[in-house]
């Protein structure tokens, strides 16, 4: 038997709406993009003077960006709990150095400290 889960599984997350990423998550890819794609189509544009192709090329790079990253976030989030790439982007930050983490990373038994 197929095991399928309940609908109030799926209410208290964000609901996916372009291959396999939420809202919230498309605006941060999308501004990413935007933010890298349209000074250096201008640039590149300026580079080879028409300034309008550049901000032309900007969007379709914006726009294939997008799909791209969205894309591989589909892969990287198949099959794994809510928030799983969000903890691995922390953990590699943080054994990196770059970011402190507040994730609990230890390994082995756990003891409540209490003797009876």
């Amino acid at each position: 038997m197929e095991y399928k889960p309940f609908l109030a599984d799926r209410l208290n997350t964000e609901p996916l709406i372009f291959r396999g990423c939420s809202s919230s998550e498309l605006g941060v890819i999308c501004l990413g993009a935007a933010l890298f794609w349209f000074p250096v189509g201008l640039i590149l544009a300026a580079l080879a003077g028409a300034v309008m192709m550049g901000l032309g090329v900007a969007a379709l790079a914006v726009i294939a960006t997008i799909v791209v990253v969205a894309s591989l976030f589909q892969r990287l989030k198949r099959g794994r709990p809510d928030g799983y790439y969000q903890q691995m982007i922390i953990t590699r930050l943080h054994d990196r150095g770059w970011y402190r983490s507040r994730l609990v990373r230890r390994g082995g038994t756990w003891d409540l400290g209490r003797r009876l």
